[in-house]
Parts: C-alpha cells; sequence; structure tokens
C-alpha cells in the first residue's frame, strides 16, 4: 500500500465509520446494514489490491469522511469526545498488538477460520458474527487496556448487539493497521489534521 494523505485518509474515515457504528448501537441498540455489512467485509478481505477495494469503494465510506471532516475540522460544530475517546483507545490498541507477535498470529488464523465459515453463510451471519466476535474477545481484549463503550445499558446488555459492537471494534483495529501502514501516526494526527479534513472534503465532493 501507498503510503499517501489520500489511503491515510481513507482508512482514517473506515476508523470513524466503525466507532460511529458503535457509539449509534450502544444508545439505539441499532444499526446501519450497508456500513455493518462493509465494516465486516473488512474485517474478511485481508488481500485486496487497494484500499479502496478493502471496503469496496469510497463510497462506502462516505459516512466515514463525513464524520472526520465533523471530528478533526475546525468549524464551529461541536467535537464528539466519546467518539474521539474510542478512536485514541483503537489507535493505542493497534500499536499494542504490532508489537505483539503471539496475538497477531492467533488473530490472523481465526480472520482465516472465520473467512471459510463465511463461504457457507453471509458474512454478516449470526455465526460469523459470534466467531468474530469471540475472536476479538480472545485477542484484541487481552492487550488491554479494554476500550469501555458507553451507552444505554439495555442494549450493552443484549448479546447480539454486544456482539456487533466487538466486531466493529475488531474492523476499527483493521483500519488502524491500514492507518499505520499508509503512514499514520500519533503527529500525522496532531499535526496533520487540515491535510486530512482538505482530502476528505476533495473525496467527499
Amino acid at each position: 500500500m501507498e503510503r499517501n494523505l489520500h489511503n491515510r485518509t481513507l482508512a482514517l474515515a473506515a476508523l470513524f465509520q466503525c466507532i460511529g457504528e458503535v457509539d449509534r448501537l450502544a444508545q439505539s441498540g441499532r444499526s446501519d446494514p450497508a456500513i455493518f455489512a462493509t465494516m465486516v467485509g473488512s474485517v474478511l478481505k485481508l488481500e485486496a489490491p487497494s484500499l479502496e477495494s478493502v471496503y469496496g469503494g469510497v463510497e462506502a465510506l462516505r459516512p466515514g469522511l463525513e464524520l472526520l471532516r465533523r471530528q478533526l475540522g475546525a468549524g464551529s460544530q461541536p467535537r464528539d469526545m466519546e467518539l474521539m475517546r474510542y478512536a485514541v483507545a483503537v489507535l493505542y490498541l493497534e500499536r499494542r498488538l504490532d508489537t505483539n507477535p503471539e496475538i497477531t498470529q492467533q488473530l490472523g488464523r481465526g480472520i482465516d477460520a472465520a473467512q471459510r465459515q463465511s463461504e457457507y453463510f453471509e458474512p454478516t451471519h449470526e455465526n460469523v458474527i459470534a466467531a468474530l466476535a469471540s475472536l476479538y474477545r480472545e485477542t484484541i481484549s487481552r492487550l488491554g487496556p479494554r476500550i469501555i463503550v458507553r451507552g444505554d445499558q439495555h442494549h450493552l446488555a443484549n448479546e447480539s448487539t454486544a456482539s456487533r459492537v466487538r466486531v466493529l471494534l475488531l474492523a476499527a483495529i483493521r483500519a488502524a493497521v491500514l492507518w499505520r501502514q499508509a503512514g499514520g501516526g500519533r503527529l500525522r494526527l496532531l499535526f496533520g489534521r487540515r491535510a486530512l479534513v482538505g482530502e476528505a472534503e476533495r473525496l467527499l465532493a
């Protein structure tokens, strides 16, 4: 993958799209079916010719690009600090994953198994979702610290909702890996916001 602004922007948009759906699920118990399917597909598609193809094209990341622009832009609209907390936590966990070959290998084996399972079911079938959610618990959750998702406890206590949240967080980790591979990092996020927002606006146009 090329280390350039275009790919960094798309990867960060994908991360925001994931955590946006995490927050939606936590608050309402519902998620956008198309967005959820896109993010699950990104976890299962480890070999792809381009970053766009991981997500099925730039248009599939439009909600994430809009969220990136809103969160990182300099406008008067207030930023959602809960989403920023999730984003920072995901980026931190991805860095820890990158230094833990044992869990990285376990994660790869689990995704391979889920890929084979998805050949018999739809990628968003409850069996595939349950397998990916279990994989998240067995790998990413072990890295620590765990991401604390805040929302309506009635929804979060529902096992189906909790599983979808874990799968979206796994997809967010996938996006964070792509962000790093495209040249992203803490300094890029701190001092390169204007460029990221500008590229997001170009892609949205």
